[in-house]
This record gives structure tokens, C-alpha cells and sequence, in this order.
């Protein structure tokens, strides 16, 4: 598998011209994200929604796996940002499930107690459990916390980073999360959200069979969901999700963003296929109408693992994902 592309930068943190990305580490391997212009699958588990997160742990962790290149990347660009003089004492990953970021931050801050905070018990017992493997033990802790009500002011305690991916937006008040969020830093702490990005791709636009542009259309299904998602959370609040506005009013300070790339080309490795084959079971068996019967015909192909023409055997399998990260720093007064 090959190692994610550099992080392209939109802008640094200081308002000066973009400095150079910072070389990706050595590949291991990471998790996944949804499907509006997100990366769905990844961790929105502290929040208070309908999902089954406990049941949807492996699939989760399996996405965290295949990611760990790109997660890796931006913890490098987040310790890049922090400077190289800042002591960062603890670390807080908002919505972690089952903790494979949290062990790339815990990694990437050698000195500093890394916290992953979720609602499900279950993916806070794999967190600690994948630390333990990494010999991470010591400085990874767990909080169990339902958001937004977990977000109440001193609950979490003081950080120097706060890092959140794609959990805020399962938050009815998203602006009210990043000003609680911004609230928990110290001066000169960093709040750092990955809301954003590019959906994935994983298969050519014509399969061979079927209608092409099969891809698109769960697209357009994932974002009828996600609106609709949104409409119903408790205390939902319309707003543009222009993330660095939303920081600059949260309080903070330097507002950048950067963009990691996760490029495994084909033939994709069987991870990676176990990965998409359960992702797309997930949105075959969610579609509740909305796909007609030939597209459901192609996802029926697609996932049966002893046609040629399948997720499991075809030569073409790739995998294309892209995350934005919008960050932030906590004025020093």
C-alpha cells in the first residue's frame, strides 16, 4: 500500500504564504470517513444520534486502519503548526470510537497524556486495548462523554490540542461545539477539525454492467440522508458550514486548513476490500427505496463474493479519499 500523498495546504495558520508540507510518515495504515463531501464510517460515537456505534465497531476500526498514512500525515502537519517549542502536555480526540487516531496522536506527542473521548463504552474498550498493543498504555486514557452535553464547561478538563473528525456536524449546534471545544484550550492550544473533504472513490465510473455513475447516485443518497440527519438532531441549528468562519467566531486565532490524501491504487489489498464490501452491504441495506432496481441489481453483483465482476475479485478496486482539516489556535493573553 502506498504511503498518502502530501498534505495540500489552503492556507497556514499565520496568514503568511503556505509553508511547505511536511513528508508523510511511514506507511501504516488507517480509518475511514462518510459521504456528503465527507468521508463517512469514522467517529461520530460521543454523539447523541440513532447509529449503532457499538455494533459498527469493526467496521470503524478497519476504516481507522486503512487511514493511518493520512492520519499520520496530519498529525505531522498538526505538530508542525503547534511549533516545535510548545510543550503539549495532553491531547483530546472529541468522538475517537475505537481509538486509532488517538494512538497516532499519542505517537506523534511523545510527552503528552492523549485522551480519547466517546459515548460507547465498547469503543472506548477497544481504544485501550489498541494502546496496550502499541505499548501506549501509559499515556492514553479514556473519558466517556455524550456530546453536546459532555461539552459542558470544565468536564473535560484543559488541553493544548483538541482533535475532532467528523463529529461535530452529528451536533445540533455545531457552532455552539466549536465554542465549547475552542473554551477547553489553554493559551496557544490548537483546536483542529476534520469536517470536509471529497467523497471516496473506489470503482471506475462505468463497472461494465449496469448504469454508470453508480457511485454519484450513492452519493446523492448519502447527502439526502445527511440532510435529513441534520434536521433531526436535537437543537439543530441551520448554519453555512463555512469551518473557518465557524473558528474565527469560536474565539480563535490563525485559522488555516490543509487537506490529506489517502491513494491505495489497484488491484486494492483484501483489507481494503473487506472495508468497501461492508461499507457498501451498509448502503445497500439502507437504500429504502431510493435506488431503483437496477442499480440494486449492480450493488447485488458488486457484493457477491464469487462473481468475477465483484468488489471481491475485480482487478480495478481502488481506493480515493480525501479529509480537509480546519485549525485554530487560542490566542496567549
Amino acid at each position: 500500500m502506498n504511503a498518502p500523498k502530501d498534505p495540500a495546504q489552503h492556507h497556514d495558520l499565520s496568514g503568511r504564504a503556505p509553508a511547505p508540507a511536511p513528508a508523510p510518515a511511514p506507511a501504516h495504515r488507517h480509518g475511514d470517513a462518510h459521504t456528503h463531501g465527507h468521508t463517512h464510517g469514522h467517529a461520530h460515537h460521543a454523539v447523541a444520534d440513532d447509529l449503532d456505534w457499538e455494533l459498527l465497531a469493526g467496521h470503524l476500526e478497519a476504516s481507522g486502519e486503512l487511514h493511518v498514512p493520512a492520519h499520520r500525515a496530519a498529525a505531522a502537519r498538526l505538530s508542525e503548526l503547534l511549533g516545535g517549542g510548545r510543550e503539549v502536555r495532553r491531547v483530546l480526540d472529541i468522538g475517537s470510537g475505537p481509538g486509532v487516531m488517538t494512538c497516532v496522536l499519542a505517537e506523534a506527542f511523545p510527552e503528552a497524556e492523549v485522551v480519547a473521548v466517546d459515548g460507547t463504552p465498547a469503543l472506548l474498550d477497544r481504544a485501550l486495548a489498541r494502546a496496550g498493543r502499541l505499548g501506549l498504555s501509559g499515556r492514553v486514557g479514556v473519558h466517556h462523554a455524550r456530546l453536546p452535553e459532555g461539552l459542558a464547561d470544565g468536564a473535560l478538563g484543559a488541553a493544548d490540542l483538541v482533535w475532532s473528525s467528523e463529529a461535530v456536524h452529528h451536533l445540533g449546534d455545531q457552532q455552539g461545539a466549536l465554542d465549547a471545544l475552542a473554551r477547553v484550550l489553554r493559551p496557544g492550544g490548537m483546536l483542529a477539525v476534520a469536517e470536509s473533504g471529497l467523497p471516496m472513490r473506489f470503482l471506475p465510473r462505468d463497472l461494465g454492467f449496469g448504469r454508470p455513475g453508480l457511485q454519484a447516485r450513492l452519493d446523492a443518497l448519502q447527502e439526502d440522508r445527511y440532510q435529513a440527519m441534520r434536521a433531526g438532531l436535537p437543537g439543530s441549528v441551520p448554519v453555512a458550514e463555512d469551518w473557518p468562519a465557524m473558528l474565527r467566531r469560536a474565539g480563535l486565532t490563525g485559522v488555516g486548513a490543509f487537506t490529506t490524501l489517502l491513494d491505495l491504487p489497484a488491484p486494492l489489498g483484501e483489507p481494503g476490500r473487506d472495508f468497501l464490501h461492508s461499507r457498501l452491504t451498509r448502503l445497500r441495506d439502507a437504500s429504502d427505496g431510493s435506488l431503483d432496481a437496477l442499480d440494486l441489481e449492480t450493488l447485488d453483483r458488486l457484493l457477491d463474493p464469487a462473481a468475477a465482476e465483484g468488489l471481491r475479485r475485480r482487478p480495478d478496486v481502488f481506493l480515493l479519499s480525501a479529509a480537509t482539516v480546519f485549525a485554530g489556535k487560542r490566542p496567549v493573553l
